[in-house]
């Protein structure tokens, strides 16, 4: 079978999103089922099924979303509504937008942790602290049984 011609293929577009907190692992199929439960609970079956949103890249903190010319708007806004991925907490911040993947594995860049990292104690709990570029700071709990993890700023920290 021959595939059809440019002009009779429908138009798609491509939705590059990070993956909040960093350094989440997280995988493509719990994306896709995120994003599809955000989509319907947002604008419903109808419209969702007319949008055809899919998780096509997962990786490295990001994800990019397949959906149909026309409706990119729409399933931007519904990730912005994704509270979870999985059972972890997590949010989807679309970054661009754009026709092809090719475009938006360009605006990927890299995060890397900021080489200040260390113990701070808050109460009676002790924490690891990881800094990100932005001023972004992250305490995770260091126990056994469970993980806290608490999100700070540079001035909050200097406040303490």
């Amino acid at each position: 079978m021959k595939p059809r011609p440019p002009a009779m293929r429908t138009k798609r577009r491509y939705i590059l999103a990070r993956i909040l907190p960093y350094g989440m692992k997280v995988d493509q199929k719990q994306v896709y089922l995120s994003v599809i439960e955000a989509a319907t609970s947002l604008w419903g079956d109808a419209a969702t099924g007319l949008a055809q949103p899919a998780v096509v890249f997962c990786d490295g903190g990001y994800a990019v979303v397949r959906c149909r010319r026309g409706t990119e708007k729409d399933i931007a806004t519904a990730l912005a509504t994704v509270t979870a991925i999985g059972d972890e907490q997590a949010a989807l911040r679309t970054v661009a937008t754009s026709g092809t993947i090719h475009a938006l594995r360009r605006r990927i860049k890299p995060i890397r942790l900021l080489s200040e990292t260390g113990e701070m104690k808050l109460g009676e709990n002790y924490f690891t602290v990881y800094r990100y570029p932005r001023q972004k700071v992250d305490l995770v709990e260091k126990g056994i049984k469970h993980q806290m993890s608490l999100f700070f700023t540079e001035a909050d920290l200097e406040e303490r």
